[in-house]
Order: structure tokens, then sequence, then C-alpha cells
């Protein structure tokens, strides 16, 4: 049975883990406004506002579609039981690296997954799924060249908790506790289960 999944993200890691595990699929990015989100949300856990954020940007570009897949991916950073996104600026990643330096964090991220072609009863809404996956991650004690070196690079400052382990980063990382797809933003293994949920078996999917 063919079926077509949406990646609802501009992550170029995401589509990249698709790819590399024969997964098909387009790219359509969410406008979910995900500050307003986060904070009428109120004080969720950093898991909760992974799995939020994932809802809502798979809600976003499920709204426009009719039978396909739509999966939502969202990753929160958490150090000390603070959440920690996007740093967006030079100086707030460095901040956030001389914090990590030596020590352990924990990386969630929220999946949902939306069959627009499956309605509820209650009105039509499309059915949907979501589960949070969480692995710890734990640094080097790197120097602050380093941390700077890595900083100009750009590279921290469009990812949650301003690290990738499948780019430069990876020189930083001792170890992962968890699945390491969770931890690049997307659990190949969460969305088979997530399929499962709607019927699909992820063999479906492959190019």
């Amino acid at each position: 049975m063919t079926q077509h999944l949406i990646l609802a993200s501009a992550s170029p890691s995401r589509a990249k883990l698709l790819t590399d595990a024969g997964i098909t699929h387009t790219v359509k990015v969410s406008d979910a406004d995900e500050d307003a989100l986060t904070a009428a949300a109120g004080p969720i856990s950093p898991a909760e506002t992974a799995l939020l954020l994932a809802r809502a940007k798979a809600e976003s570009v499920a709204a426009g579609e009719s039978g396909t897949l739509v999966i939502g991916c969202d990753s929160v950073f958490e150090l000390d039981g603070v959440p920690y996104g996007k740093p967006w600026e030079p100086a707030v990643a460095r901040e956030r690296w001389q914090l990590m330096r030596g020590r352990s964090g924990v990386l969630h991220t929220g999946h949902w997954l939306i069959s627009t072609a499956i309605s509820t009863l209650d009105g039509g809404s499309p059915l949907g799924h979501g589960e949070v996956t969480s692995a710890r991650v734990t640094f080097e004690d790197v120097s602050d060249a380093e941390i700077d070196a890595y900083v100009a690079t750009g590279e921290p400052l469009q990812v949650a908790g301003a690290f990738t382990i499948d780019g430069l980063a990876g020189a930083f990382i001792t170890g992962v506790e968890g699945d390491p797809h969770t931890v690049v933003g997307l659990s190949i293994s969460t969305l088979r289960r997530l399929l499962a949920e709607h019927g699909v078996a992820i063999t479906d999917l492959w190019a």
C-alpha cells in the first residue's frame, strides 16, 4: 500500500534521517507560533513542551492536506530541570556551552503523527498520535577556545540545546544514553510505533 509522508519541519537533519532510513517524504514547514504556544501553555515540563510543539507543527501542516501522513517533531534540551531551545545569538550559545561542558543533560524530542485520511467521530478532526523520546547526552569538558571556535561556525545557533550530535559538536560529546536519533531530532523507531497506531507499516514508506 502506497503512503505519503510529510515532514512538518525545516530541519535538514530530520529530513536526512528519513532519507537515510529509506523513507520517502516531502517537507512542508509549519507556521505554528512556538513562542506564543509555549507562553499560553504555562508551566509545563520540557518533555511536555516538546510534545506540545510537535503537535502544533503537525496540525498546522495537516490542516491543508488530505489523504496523507504528517509528522511533526520538536526538541527541547533539559539541564538541571531547566528547558533550553535554540539559542539564536552567539553570546547565548557560548553561555550554554559553558554551563554544559563536562556535564550531562537530557534531550527530549516530541513526535506527533497525523493521518489526514482518518477522522475522529466527533467532527472530522484528523486522527493523531504522539510520543516523547528522551536521551541523556554527556559532554566533554571543552575549553573556552573550543567553545568560541564552535560558536563562530554558526552551527549551534539554530538547534535545540546549542549542539548537534551529527555535526561539528560530535567531537564534544562523549556518550548518549538512549536512541541517538532522538538527539538528532526524530526517532525512527518511534515513528515506526506511531505509524502502527494508524495501521501503517514503516516498510510501506520505503523508497
